[in-house]
């Protein structure tokens, strides 16, 4: 049995530990059907780790998330730790992985599976077919720029500071991922900013034209700004193969970009890191969607995010590219067959729980491996 690599698996909050559960079920079938072992260790994150160890990320797990070929990132927050301060909130946790990972380069893709076109909430005309993938820039921008806070300025007054600042390197380096990766899918990048009302927008697209121009001519290169891009991706998101976009407009467009998909439950992301001298990358894996305290504990949350994350750590951190197309492949037949968690259900299909969906999609795959 070979050993691919070493994951941590962060589970975190809320269903996050659920859905993570059915990793480590497709994990052990990796080992006894493909003969493929990772070396895996488990840490907590978020409101886990507010509660047993004081802070929403211990200093020695950042280190083990340092040292894994890739980290499995499961969900953050509740109600339980709202009140706390900004620094000691659970989403802290996650923020300190992406920024001391420098995983600047997060990958959401918006498919549509044949079976739940009819599961979005748009016509199915418009997004039968869809397959685009959404670049948000991870490291920068408004959610870590400098000067922050909230300041009292007297008179019972007070003031709140975000600054949405760019540099051309991470403008660069965010915008070569989305080039290069175009040029495996459609050739086509559309990026996204307001260069209209913000100078770091105009930056960003003076930035992109330049970069293309000097390397990657050969890929269509095509503008629009944030609120623009929102309701297009509403009216005719087909025509769209790759967007590249800022932290705070990438944010929002990959969360209604997955909306399209028929739920935020079905939609994996990588966040990724610059190669290093062998070519490797730093890389969290996530679903979209979040801890949704409202329905832990209950096994009826939807697993095939988490799965197809999962999926992408195979194909992006260990070039297991049989074993993501297997995996992804089992997900689209288990759900031509009718099965639905309760977020996708639809009339006529059959309801099943988290632990169920796992299952049946284990099952599919020991068909496929046959």
């Amino acid at each position: 049995m070979s050993v691919a690599g070493s994951l941590l698996l962060l589970p975190g909050d809320g269903i996050g530990p659920e859905v993570m559960r059915q990793v480590r079920r497709v994990i052990d079938w990796m080992a006894r059907r493909r003969g493929i072992e990772f070396a895996i260790e488990e840490g907590l994150v978020g409101g886990a780790a507010i509660d047993a160890q004081g802070t929403p990320l211990a200093d020695a797990t950042m280190e083990k998330a340092q040292a894994a070929d890739a980290v499995i990132f499961g969900a953050v927050g509740g109600a339980k730790w709202e009140g706390l301060g900004f620094d000691m909130r659970p989403e802290a946790g996650l923020l300190r992985l992406r920024k001391e990972m420098d995983l600047f380069a997060n990958l959401r893709p918006a498919v549509v599976f044949d079976a739940l076109v009819d599961a979005s909430t748009l016509k199915p005309d418009v997004v039968r077919g869809l397959d685009l993938m959404i670049i948000r820039e991870l490291t920068g921008g408004v959610y870590f720029g400098e000067p922050r806070g909230i300041s009292d300025i007297g008179k019972g007054q007070r003031r709140g500071i975000n600054t949405q600042v760019y540099t051309t390197a991470e403008i660069h380096r965010v915008a070569r991922v989305a080039f290069e990766l175009a040029r495996k899918r459609g050739n086509k990048v559309c990026s996204v900013e307001k260069h209209n009302v913000m100078e770091s927008g105009l930056l960003w697209k003076e930035e992109v034209i330049a970069l293309h121009q000097k390397e990657y001519q050969d890929v269509e290169l095509s503008h629009m700004l944030a609120d623009a891009c929102a309701m297009q991706l509403v009216r005719n998101p087909r025509q769209f193969d790759v967007i590249v976009t800022d932290n705070l407009f990438g944010d929002m467009l990959s969360d209604e970009a997955a909306m399209l998909t028929g739920s935020i439950g079905m939609l994996p992301s990588a966040s990724l890191g610059a190669p290093d001298a062998n070519g490797k990358r730093k890389a969290l894996y996530e679903p979209v969607h979040g801890s949704a305290p409202d329905i832990a504990g209950r096994d009826i949350a939807n697993p095939i995010a988490m799965l197809l994350s999962f999926g992408m750590a195979l194909r992006w951190s260990f070039d297991l590219h049989a074993e993501a197309d297997l995996l992804e492949r089992a997900v689209q037949n288990v759900l031509k067959t009718g099965m639905r968690t309760a977020d996708i259900m639809q009339p006529g299909m059959a309801r099943c729980s988290t632990s169920v969906m796992a299952d049946t999609i284990m099952r599919e795959m020991d068909k496929l491996a046959a």
